[in-house]
Protein backbone atom coordinates (compact mmCIF):
# COMPACT_ATOMS: atom_id res chain seq x y z
CA UNK A 1 0.00 0.00 0.00
CA UNK A 2 1.33 3.54 -1.06
CA UNK A 3 2.39 5.64 2.21
CA UNK A 4 -0.46 8.24 2.83
CA UNK A 5 0.27 11.81 1.87
CA UNK A 6 -0.26 14.70 3.90
CA UNK A 7 -2.19 16.50 1.35
CA UNK A 8 -3.97 13.58 0.72
CA UNK A 9 -5.62 13.88 4.38
CA UNK A 10 -8.68 15.83 6.00
CA UNK A 11 -8.45 17.02 9.27
CA UNK A 12 -11.75 16.96 11.34
CA UNK A 13 -12.42 19.32 14.21
CA UNK A 14 -15.37 17.78 16.23
CA UNK A 15 -15.33 20.24 18.79
CA UNK A 16 -18.02 18.99 21.00
CA UNK A 17 -19.99 19.66 24.64
CA UNK A 18 -17.13 18.11 27.18
CA UNK A 19 -14.48 18.38 25.07
CA UNK A 20 -12.31 18.73 21.01
CA UNK A 21 -11.18 16.01 19.00
CA UNK A 22 -9.44 16.42 16.02
CA UNK A 23 -9.22 13.09 13.31
CA UNK A 24 -7.23 12.95 10.26
CA UNK A 25 -9.13 10.63 7.64
CA UNK A 26 -6.82 9.67 4.45
CA UNK A 27 -8.44 8.90 0.77
CA UNK A 28 -10.13 5.57 2.20
CA UNK A 29 -12.23 7.89 4.77
CA UNK A 30 -9.92 5.82 7.44
CA UNK A 31 -8.70 7.95 10.80
CA UNK A 32 -4.99 7.18 10.88
CA UNK A 33 -4.23 9.86 13.49
CA UNK A 34 -6.26 11.59 16.22
CA UNK A 35 -5.83 13.94 19.42
CA UNK A 36 -8.50 15.50 22.23
CA UNK A 37 -8.49 17.58 24.45
CA UNK A 38 -11.06 18.21 27.25
CA UNK A 39 -12.95 21.32 28.41
CA UNK A 40 -13.94 23.16 31.37
CA UNK A 41 -17.86 22.75 32.69
CA UNK A 42 -18.79 25.92 34.34
CA UNK A 43 -22.10 25.85 36.54
CA UNK A 44 -22.47 29.28 37.52
CA UNK A 45 -26.09 28.90 39.01
CA UNK A 46 -28.24 26.14 38.97
CA UNK A 47 -29.31 25.35 35.52
CA UNK A 48 -26.57 27.67 33.97
CA UNK A 49 -24.02 25.65 31.76
CA UNK A 50 -21.01 27.71 30.03
CA UNK A 51 -17.64 27.47 28.72
CA UNK A 52 -14.38 29.13 28.51
CA UNK A 53 -14.60 30.84 23.97
CA UNK A 54 -10.81 30.96 24.43
CA UNK A 55 -9.91 27.59 25.79
CA UNK A 56 -12.38 26.37 23.21
CA UNK A 57 -9.83 28.01 20.42
CA UNK A 58 -7.29 26.85 22.46
CA UNK A 59 -8.15 23.21 22.27
CA UNK A 60 -8.80 23.85 18.79
CA UNK A 61 -5.13 25.25 18.02
CA UNK A 62 -3.51 22.90 20.27
CA UNK A 63 -5.34 19.61 18.14
CA UNK A 64 -4.21 20.90 14.23
CA UNK A 65 -0.65 21.54 15.62
CA UNK A 66 -0.20 18.14 17.44
CA UNK A 67 -1.75 16.69 14.23
CA UNK A 68 -0.06 18.73 11.82
CA UNK A 69 3.68 17.74 13.44
CA UNK A 70 3.42 14.58 13.62
CA UNK A 71 2.54 14.35 10.00
CA UNK A 72 5.06 16.63 9.05
CA UNK A 73 2.84 18.39 6.43
CA UNK A 74 -0.04 20.34 5.32
CA UNK A 75 -3.25 18.92 5.41
CA UNK A 76 -5.58 18.88 2.10
CA UNK A 77 -8.60 20.82 4.07
CA UNK A 78 -10.31 20.97 7.61
CA UNK A 79 -12.91 20.51 8.94
CA UNK A 80 -15.52 21.39 11.49
CA UNK A 81 -18.12 20.45 13.50
CA UNK A 82 -19.65 21.89 16.69
CA UNK A 83 -21.84 21.53 19.09
CA UNK A 84 -24.47 23.31 17.72
CA UNK A 85 -26.65 26.35 20.03
CA UNK A 86 -23.54 27.24 22.03
CA UNK A 87 -23.62 30.72 22.09
CA UNK A 88 -20.57 33.34 21.82
CA UNK A 89 -20.50 36.84 21.40
CA UNK A 90 -17.50 38.46 20.89
CA UNK A 91 -15.88 42.47 20.19
CA UNK A 92 -14.93 42.65 16.73
CA UNK A 93 -12.09 44.80 17.06
CA UNK A 94 -10.13 42.60 19.78
CA UNK A 95 -11.61 39.05 18.83
CA UNK A 96 -11.97 39.10 22.82
CA UNK A 97 -15.72 37.31 24.10
CA UNK A 98 -17.64 39.59 26.02
CA UNK A 99 -19.15 36.88 28.04
CA UNK A 100 -18.49 32.61 28.41
CA UNK A 101 -20.15 30.84 25.89
CA UNK A 102 -23.53 29.71 26.95
CA UNK A 103 -24.33 26.32 26.27
CA UNK A 104 -27.29 24.00 24.60
CA UNK A 105 -27.85 22.73 28.35
CA UNK A 106 -28.11 26.36 29.94
CA UNK A 107 -31.79 26.90 30.81
CA UNK A 108 -31.76 30.51 32.24
CA UNK A 109 -33.92 32.07 29.57
CA UNK A 110 -37.04 29.78 30.57
CA UNK A 111 -38.66 32.66 31.87
CA UNK A 112 -37.32 35.05 28.75
CA UNK A 113 -39.25 32.31 26.29
CA UNK A 114 -42.36 32.44 28.63
CA UNK A 115 -42.61 36.31 28.38
CA UNK A 116 -42.79 36.37 24.74
CA UNK A 117 -46.19 38.13 23.21
CA UNK A 118 -48.81 35.40 22.53
CA UNK A 119 -48.43 34.69 18.69
CA UNK A 120 -44.82 34.09 19.38
CA UNK A 121 -44.25 29.86 19.72
CA UNK A 122 -46.90 29.92 16.24
CA UNK A 123 -44.41 32.64 14.23
CA UNK A 124 -40.91 30.48 15.48
CA UNK A 125 -42.44 27.26 14.43
CA UNK A 126 -43.55 28.46 10.91
CA UNK A 127 -40.73 30.18 10.24
CA UNK A 128 -37.88 28.28 11.92
CA UNK A 129 -39.23 25.44 12.17
CA UNK A 130 -38.29 24.91 16.42
CA UNK A 131 -40.13 25.50 19.04
CA UNK A 132 -39.83 28.46 21.58
CA UNK A 133 -37.37 26.88 24.31
CA UNK A 134 -33.88 27.91 26.06
CA UNK A 135 -32.32 25.38 24.39
CA UNK A 136 -31.58 27.37 20.96
CA UNK A 137 -29.55 29.89 20.57
CA UNK A 138 -31.81 33.34 20.35
CA UNK A 139 -32.77 33.76 23.37
CA UNK A 140 -28.86 33.47 24.64
CA UNK A 141 -27.76 36.39 22.67
CA UNK A 142 -30.54 38.19 23.68
CA UNK A 143 -29.59 37.01 27.20
CA UNK A 144 -25.75 38.33 26.63
CA UNK A 145 -26.88 41.76 25.22
CA UNK A 146 -29.25 42.76 28.04
CA UNK A 147 -27.00 41.70 31.15
CA UNK A 148 -23.19 42.14 29.67
CA UNK A 149 -22.80 45.92 30.52
CA UNK A 150 -22.41 48.44 27.29
CA UNK A 151 -23.37 44.89 25.09
CA UNK A 152 -26.41 46.62 23.36
CA UNK A 153 -24.75 49.75 22.07
CA UNK A 154 -22.13 48.05 21.32
CA UNK A 155 -24.38 45.68 18.90
CA UNK A 156 -26.18 48.86 17.52
CA UNK A 157 -22.79 50.37 16.84
CA UNK A 158 -21.41 47.09 14.91
CA UNK A 159 -18.95 46.37 17.13
CA UNK A 160 -20.23 42.93 18.08
CA UNK A 161 -19.97 39.46 16.64
CA UNK A 162 -22.51 36.45 17.30
CA UNK A 163 -21.40 33.12 16.60
CA UNK A 164 -22.47 29.34 17.37
CA UNK A 165 -18.83 27.38 17.97
CA UNK A 166 -18.52 26.68 14.38
CA UNK A 167 -18.48 30.42 13.62
CA UNK A 168 -16.62 31.73 16.50
CA UNK A 169 -13.45 28.61 15.72
CA UNK A 170 -13.65 30.13 11.68
CA UNK A 171 -13.36 33.60 12.47
CA UNK A 172 -10.18 32.90 15.03
CA UNK A 173 -8.61 30.31 12.86
CA UNK A 174 -8.56 32.92 9.85
CA UNK A 175 -7.54 35.86 11.71
CA UNK A 176 -10.81 37.35 12.16
CA UNK A 177 -11.15 37.70 8.06
CA UNK A 178 -14.02 34.90 8.16
CA UNK A 179 -17.55 35.74 9.88
CA UNK A 180 -19.42 32.81 8.53
CA UNK A 181 -21.42 29.85 9.61
CA UNK A 182 -23.51 27.09 7.35
CA UNK A 183 -27.34 26.25 7.16
CA UNK A 184 -27.33 23.34 9.55
CA UNK A 185 -25.93 25.72 12.34
CA UNK A 186 -27.85 28.38 11.54
CA UNK A 187 -31.26 26.78 11.67
CA UNK A 188 -30.26 25.98 15.79
CA UNK A 189 -30.49 29.66 16.24
CA UNK A 190 -34.44 30.31 16.44
CA UNK A 191 -33.19 33.69 13.64
CA UNK A 192 -33.55 31.94 10.45
CA UNK A 193 -36.06 31.47 7.86
CA UNK A 194 -35.87 27.60 6.85
CA UNK A 195 -37.72 27.89 3.72
CA UNK A 196 -35.79 31.24 2.80
CA UNK A 197 -32.43 29.87 4.33
CA UNK A 198 -31.52 33.74 5.43
CA UNK A 199 -31.78 35.35 8.31
CA UNK A 200 -35.99 36.57 9.52
CA UNK A 201 -36.20 40.03 10.20
CA UNK A 202 -39.48 39.06 12.22
CA UNK A 203 -37.70 36.65 14.45
CA UNK A 204 -34.53 39.26 14.69
CA UNK A 205 -37.80 41.83 15.97
CA UNK A 206 -38.98 39.18 18.04
CA UNK A 207 -36.05 38.54 20.04
CA UNK A 208 -34.69 41.83 19.89
CA UNK A 209 -31.32 40.66 17.98
CA UNK A 210 -29.53 43.49 15.61
CA UNK A 211 -28.77 41.67 12.17
CA UNK A 212 -25.54 43.46 12.05
CA UNK A 213 -23.81 40.66 14.44
CA UNK A 214 -25.01 37.91 12.33
CA UNK A 215 -22.50 35.94 10.29
CA UNK A 216 -22.87 35.40 6.43
CA UNK A 217 -24.17 31.88 5.82
CA UNK A 218 -22.66 29.77 2.93
CA UNK A 219 -22.42 26.25 1.73
CA UNK A 220 -21.83 23.57 4.33
CA UNK A 221 -19.28 22.47 1.90
CA UNK A 222 -17.38 24.92 -0.02
CA UNK A 223 -15.12 28.13 0.98
CA UNK A 224 -14.64 28.97 5.12
CA UNK A 225 -11.56 31.05 4.44
CA UNK A 226 -7.75 29.75 5.45
CA UNK A 227 -5.52 29.65 8.51
CA UNK A 228 -3.89 32.59 9.24
CA UNK A 229 -0.87 30.70 11.01
CA UNK A 230 0.21 31.61 14.35
CA UNK A 231 0.42 29.73 16.96
CA UNK A 232 2.53 26.66 15.80
CA UNK A 233 -0.32 25.40 13.03
CA UNK A 234 0.19 25.87 9.70
CA UNK A 235 -1.39 28.98 6.96
CA UNK A 236 -3.07 28.44 3.94
CA UNK A 237 -5.01 25.51 5.04
CA UNK A 238 -8.66 25.64 3.16
CA UNK A 239 -11.40 25.01 5.86
CA UNK A 240 -14.11 23.82 3.53
CA UNK A 241 -16.38 21.62 5.30
CA UNK A 242 -18.84 22.92 8.55
CA UNK A 243 -21.68 21.09 9.73
CA UNK A 244 -23.36 21.01 13.36
CA UNK A 245 -23.02 17.98 14.88
CA UNK A 246 -25.69 16.38 14.46
CA UNK A 247 -26.20 17.07 10.86
CA UNK A 248 -22.51 16.01 10.13
CA UNK A 249 -23.15 12.61 11.71
CA UNK A 250 -25.99 12.11 9.57
CA UNK A 251 -23.72 12.95 6.46
CA UNK A 252 -21.13 10.92 7.69
CA UNK A 253 -23.65 8.00 8.22
CA UNK A 254 -24.80 8.07 4.49
CA UNK A 255 -28.24 8.99 5.29
CA UNK A 256 -28.86 11.29 2.20
CA UNK A 257 -31.59 10.36 0.80
CA UNK A 258 -35.70 10.46 1.84
CA UNK A 259 -36.45 8.00 4.54
CA UNK A 260 -32.92 7.40 6.00
CA UNK A 261 -32.74 8.40 9.82
CA UNK A 262 -29.85 7.92 12.23
CA UNK A 263 -29.54 8.47 15.83
CA UNK A 264 -26.83 10.01 18.12
CA UNK A 265 -26.04 8.56 21.46
CA UNK A 266 -23.96 11.02 23.61
CA UNK A 267 -24.65 13.17 26.65
CA UNK A 268 -28.54 13.99 25.20
CA UNK A 269 -29.58 11.58 22.05
CA UNK A 270 -30.30 12.88 18.86
CA UNK A 271 -32.74 11.53 16.05
CA UNK A 272 -32.22 13.33 12.79
CA UNK A 273 -34.75 11.38 9.55
CA UNK A 274 -33.74 13.19 6.20
CA UNK A 275 -36.84 14.18 4.70
CA UNK A 276 -35.04 15.99 1.25
CA UNK A 277 -36.42 19.15 -0.61
CA UNK A 278 -39.62 18.48 0.95
CA UNK A 279 -40.37 20.20 4.78
CA UNK A 280 -42.66 18.23 6.37
CA UNK A 281 -44.44 20.56 9.56
CA UNK A 282 -44.35 18.36 12.70
CA UNK A 283 -47.84 18.11 14.85
CA UNK A 284 -46.10 15.57 17.34
CA UNK A 285 -43.45 17.68 18.75
CA UNK A 286 -40.66 17.28 16.59
CA UNK A 287 -38.43 20.31 15.36
CA UNK A 288 -37.69 20.94 11.26
CA UNK A 289 -34.61 21.88 10.69
CA UNK A 290 -31.99 21.74 7.92
CA UNK A 291 -29.00 19.31 7.17
CA UNK A 292 -27.14 18.26 3.81
CA UNK A 293 -27.68 16.27 0.42
CA UNK A 294 -25.67 14.05 -1.42
CA UNK A 295 -23.24 17.17 -2.31
CA UNK A 296 -23.86 19.02 1.05
CA UNK A 297 -26.33 21.20 -0.18
CA UNK A 298 -29.31 22.28 1.84
CA UNK A 299 -31.95 19.60 2.85
CA UNK A 300 -35.08 19.57 5.38
CA UNK A 301 -34.82 16.85 8.21
CA UNK A 302 -37.28 15.91 11.17
CA UNK A 303 -35.04 16.27 14.22
CA UNK A 304 -36.07 14.72 17.89
CA UNK A 305 -33.81 15.91 20.67
CA UNK A 306 -33.17 13.34 24.02
CA UNK A 307 -31.95 15.50 26.40
CA UNK A 308 -30.45 12.84 28.53
CA UNK A 309 -29.23 9.28 27.27
CA UNK A 310 -25.72 8.51 28.29
CA UNK A 311 -25.81 11.22 31.10
CA UNK A 312 -28.05 9.24 32.45
CA UNK A 313 -25.43 6.27 33.05
CA UNK A 314 -23.24 8.89 34.23
CA UNK A 315 -25.44 9.94 36.33
CA UNK A 316 -25.38 6.62 38.19
CA UNK A 317 -21.78 6.39 37.86
CA UNK A 318 -20.76 10.27 39.11
CA UNK A 319 -24.22 10.95 41.84
CA UNK A 320 -25.30 7.91 42.68
CA UNK A 321 -21.92 5.44 42.41
CA UNK A 322 -23.79 2.92 41.32
CA UNK A 323 -21.09 2.15 38.76
CA UNK A 324 -17.25 2.47 38.72
CA UNK A 325 -17.49 3.48 34.71
CA UNK A 326 -19.96 3.58 31.76
CA UNK A 327 -18.74 0.41 30.27
CA UNK A 328 -20.08 -1.85 33.69
CA UNK A 329 -23.62 -0.61 32.94
CA UNK A 330 -23.91 -3.45 30.04
CA UNK A 331 -22.32 -6.53 32.58
CA UNK A 332 -24.57 -5.10 35.68
CA UNK A 333 -27.50 -5.26 33.04
CA UNK A 334 -26.97 -8.73 31.70
CA UNK A 335 -27.03 -9.75 35.70
CA UNK A 336 -30.91 -9.70 35.21
CA UNK A 337 -33.47 -10.81 32.55
CA UNK A 338 -35.58 -7.77 32.61
CA UNK A 339 -36.11 -4.51 34.62
CA UNK A 340 -38.45 -6.55 36.95
CA UNK A 341 -41.06 -3.72 36.36
CA UNK A 342 -38.59 -0.64 37.50
CA UNK A 343 -38.59 2.32 34.99
CA UNK A 344 -36.44 5.64 35.04
CA UNK A 345 -37.64 8.79 33.98
CA UNK A 346 -34.11 10.68 33.23
CA UNK A 347 -36.14 14.41 33.06
CA UNK A 348 -33.63 15.65 35.49
CA UNK A 349 -33.86 19.22 32.89
CA UNK A 350 -37.11 18.97 31.85
CA UNK A 351 -38.40 16.38 28.75
CA UNK A 352 -37.62 17.54 25.14
CA UNK A 353 -38.93 15.30 22.15
CA UNK A 354 -41.95 14.99 21.83
CA UNK A 355 -42.93 16.49 25.11
CA UNK A 356 -40.65 19.37 25.29
CA UNK A 357 -41.47 20.11 29.05
CA UNK A 358 -39.03 21.90 30.77
CA UNK A 359 -40.74 21.29 33.86
CA UNK A 360 -40.64 17.49 34.09
CA UNK A 361 -38.40 16.16 36.47
CA UNK A 362 -36.71 12.67 36.76
CA UNK A 363 -38.54 9.64 38.56
CA UNK A 364 -37.39 5.89 39.09
CA UNK A 365 -41.24 3.84 39.70
CA UNK A 366 -41.93 0.31 40.34
CA UNK A 367 -39.32 -0.53 42.91
CA UNK A 368 -40.17 -3.37 45.10
CA UNK A 369 -38.37 -4.98 47.83
CA UNK A 370 -36.86 -7.45 45.04
CA UNK A 371 -35.23 -4.74 42.78
CA UNK A 372 -31.49 -4.11 43.00
CA UNK A 373 -29.00 -2.38 41.27
CA UNK A 374 -28.50 -4.58 37.98
CA UNK A 375 -32.63 -3.91 37.35
CA UNK A 376 -31.70 0.10 38.26
CA UNK A 377 -28.74 0.12 35.90
CA UNK A 378 -31.09 -1.62 33.31
CA UNK A 379 -33.67 0.65 33.81
CA UNK A 380 -31.61 3.42 32.78
CA UNK A 381 -30.23 1.83 29.98
CA UNK A 382 -33.59 1.21 28.93
CA UNK A 383 -34.68 4.63 29.41
CA UNK A 384 -32.99 5.65 26.87
CA UNK A 385 -34.20 2.99 23.81
CA UNK A 386 -38.26 3.88 25.32
CA UNK A 387 -37.18 7.52 24.70
CA UNK A 388 -36.22 6.87 21.08
CA UNK A 389 -38.78 4.93 20.47
CA UNK A 390 -41.06 7.73 21.70
CA UNK A 391 -39.65 10.02 18.55
CA UNK A 392 -39.35 7.55 16.18
CA UNK A 393 -43.08 7.05 16.80
CA UNK A 394 -43.60 10.95 16.16
CA UNK A 395 -41.50 10.50 13.06
CA UNK A 396 -43.81 7.99 12.14
CA UNK A 397 -47.24 10.21 12.86
CA UNK A 398 -45.77 13.30 10.72
CA UNK A 399 -44.62 11.16 7.81
CA UNK A 400 -47.15 8.43 7.46
CA UNK A 401 -44.58 6.28 6.55
CA UNK A 402 -42.88 2.80 8.78
CA UNK A 403 -39.29 3.24 9.28
CA UNK A 404 -37.80 -0.01 9.01
CA UNK A 405 -34.34 0.33 9.94
CA UNK A 406 -32.01 3.31 12.41
CA UNK A 407 -28.62 4.22 11.97
CA UNK A 408 -26.32 4.55 15.16
CA UNK A 409 -23.98 6.00 17.11
CA UNK A 410 -22.20 7.77 19.74
CA UNK A 411 -21.22 5.85 22.64
CA UNK A 412 -23.99 4.17 23.83
CA UNK A 413 -24.18 2.36 20.68
CA UNK A 414 -21.73 -0.15 21.52
CA UNK A 415 -23.30 -1.20 24.07
CA UNK A 416 -25.03 -4.46 22.82
CA UNK A 417 -27.86 -4.90 25.17
CA UNK A 418 -29.51 -1.12 24.56
CA UNK A 419 -28.98 -2.26 20.46
CA UNK A 420 -30.81 -4.87 20.78
CA UNK A 421 -33.15 -3.64 23.24
CA UNK A 422 -33.57 -0.57 20.85
CA UNK A 423 -34.16 -2.98 18.08
CA UNK A 424 -37.28 -4.86 20.22
CA UNK A 425 -38.54 -1.74 21.10
CA UNK A 426 -39.11 -0.12 17.03
CA UNK A 427 -39.60 -3.23 15.99
CA UNK A 428 -37.08 -2.20 13.01
CA UNK A 429 -33.51 -3.02 12.68
CA UNK A 430 -30.51 -1.32 14.49
CA UNK A 431 -27.40 -0.86 12.06
CA UNK A 432 -24.51 0.06 13.61
CA UNK A 433 -21.59 1.79 11.02
CA UNK A 434 -17.62 -0.33 11.30
CA UNK A 435 -16.65 3.48 11.54
CA UNK A 436 -18.14 5.09 15.32
CA UNK A 437 -16.62 8.61 14.74
CA UNK A 438 -19.54 8.97 12.20
CA UNK A 439 -19.59 13.04 13.29
CA UNK A 440 -16.26 13.89 12.74
CA UNK A 441 -16.34 11.99 9.58
CA UNK A 442 -19.15 13.68 8.20
CA UNK A 443 -16.83 17.29 8.73
CA UNK A 444 -14.02 15.46 6.97
CA UNK A 445 -16.38 14.40 3.97
CA UNK A 446 -18.18 17.67 3.70
CA UNK A 447 -14.96 19.26 3.49
CA UNK A 448 -13.16 16.45 1.22
CA UNK A 449 -15.86 16.85 -1.59
CA UNK A 450 -14.81 20.76 -1.37
CA UNK A 451 -10.94 20.22 -1.83
CA UNK A 452 -11.46 17.34 -4.55
CA UNK A 453 -9.99 14.61 -1.89
CA UNK A 454 -13.67 12.25 -2.65
CA UNK A 455 -16.76 13.07 -4.57
CA UNK A 456 -20.08 11.91 -3.65
CA UNK A 457 -20.23 8.79 -5.57
CA UNK A 458 -16.65 7.71 -3.93
CA UNK A 459 -18.31 8.81 -0.31
CA UNK A 460 -20.88 6.01 -0.69
CA UNK A 461 -18.28 3.40 -1.00
CA UNK A 462 -16.72 4.70 2.29
CA UNK A 463 -19.57 3.53 4.58
CA UNK A 464 -19.54 0.26 5.84
CA UNK A 465 -21.70 -1.60 8.26
CA UNK A 466 -20.06 -3.66 11.03
CA UNK A 467 -23.45 -5.35 13.02
CA UNK A 468 -27.15 -5.26 12.40
CA UNK A 469 -29.52 -5.89 15.44
CA UNK A 470 -32.64 -7.40 14.31
CA UNK A 471 -35.84 -7.53 16.70
CA UNK A 472 -36.32 -10.70 18.13
CA UNK A 473 -39.22 -9.48 21.16
CA UNK A 474 -43.19 -10.85 20.51
CA UNK A 475 -44.96 -7.71 19.52
CA UNK A 476 -47.68 -8.23 22.82
CA UNK A 477 -44.35 -7.64 25.43
CA UNK A 478 -43.53 -4.85 23.50
CA UNK A 479 -47.04 -3.46 24.10
CA UNK A 480 -46.74 -4.01 27.64
CA UNK A 481 -42.99 -2.44 28.18
CA UNK A 482 -44.20 0.50 26.03
CA UNK A 483 -47.31 0.84 28.42
CA UNK A 484 -45.41 0.97 31.40
CA UNK A 485 -43.20 3.61 29.97
CA UNK A 486 -46.15 5.74 29.17
CA UNK A 487 -47.62 5.49 32.24
CA UNK A 488 -44.11 6.44 34.09
CA UNK A 489 -43.61 9.42 31.83
CA UNK A 490 -46.99 10.56 32.70
CA UNK A 491 -46.00 10.88 36.53
CA UNK A 492 -43.08 13.20 35.21
CA UNK A 493 -45.85 15.60 33.97
CA UNK A 494 -48.55 15.59 36.24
Amino acid sequence: MAKTKSGDLVLSIDQGTTGTTGILFDRRGLPVARDYCPIRQIYPKPGWVEHDPGEIYRSAVRIIRELSARRRGLFAAIGITNQRETTVIWDRRTGHPLYNAIVWQDRRTADACRKLPPGAEDYVRKTAGLVLDPYFSGTKIGWILRNVSGAASAARNGRLAFGTIDTWLIWKLTGGRVHATDPTNASRTLLLDIEKKDWDPGLLRLLNVPRNILPEIRPSSGDFGRTAGGGGIPSGVPIAGVAGDQQAALFGQGCVKPGQMKVTYGTGAFLLLQCGRRRIRSRHGLLTTLACGPRGEATYVLEGSIFMAGAVVQWLRDELKVLSSSAESERLARQVSDSLGVYLVPAFVGLGAPWWRPDARGIITGLTRGANRSHLVRAALESIAYQTHDVVKAMQKDTGRRIASLRVDGGAAQNNLLMQFQADMLGARIVRPRLVETTAAGAAYLAGMAAGVWSPVTLAGLRRVERTFVPCMSPARRRRLIEGWRLAVEKTLA
